[in-house]
């Protein structure tokens, strides 16, 4: 097996992860494409049929992210993915597979969070948002060194380097921002 540092998919998507455009789309309506990811990522996590809603600003997606009555039933089924991929990114042996993770995670985090400071004045939520993003980063990572690019967890990423923020889960919609 060849290492996974050499794999192009990986080099592509740290170098979209270094060159992406952190959350220039919020706001703005969602492309044909950014559905398709947010319906792919919503599909892999067991949430087909759930309607879309649009946070429209910074103001109301901090609302949404910040309502303690989000689904938690959405957590546990992304942590039991990825748990999975972890198990599956150990079976396949990658060489140093926590180092990729952690690059893929790092690479977005500094400038996601000069983009989210840019648009939010609250520095607790900023962070958040940039946390959200290494984390995106980190599990579209995840998927590529399991062997599975087509992830919920790929789309997902592709919601971030879009523009997007995939908030989460609350009554009964999913909420991108």
């Amino acid at each position: 097996m060849k290492p996974i540092r050499s794999s192009k998919a990986l080099d592509r998507l740290l170098t979209g992860i270094r060159r992406a455009k952190w959350f220039t789309a919020l706001g703005k309506p969602l492309t044909p494409a950014q559905r398709r990811d947010a319906r792919a990522w919503l599909a892999g996590i067991g949430y087909r049929d759930i309607p879309l809603e649009a946070a429209p600003n910074w103001r109301a997606a901090k609302r949404i992210a910040s309502d303690p009555g989000w689904d938690g039933d959405w957590w546990r089924a992304e942590e039991t993915q990825r748990l999975a991929l972890l198990r599956a990114a150990e079976r396949l042996g990658t060489p140093g597979a926590m180092e990729l993770l952690t690059e893929a995670g790092m690479a977005a985090h500094d400038k996601a969070l000069k983009a989210a400071r840019r648009h939010i004045p609250d520095a607790s939520f900023a962070l958040a948002a940039a946390g959200a993003a290494a984390q995106g980063c980190y599990l579209g990572a995840l998927a590529l060194l399991a062997g599975d690019p087509d992830h919920a967890f790929s789309a997902r990423l592709g919601l971030f380097l879009g523009g997007r923020w995939p908030l989460g889960i609350l009554g009964g919609k999913a909420y991108i921002f």
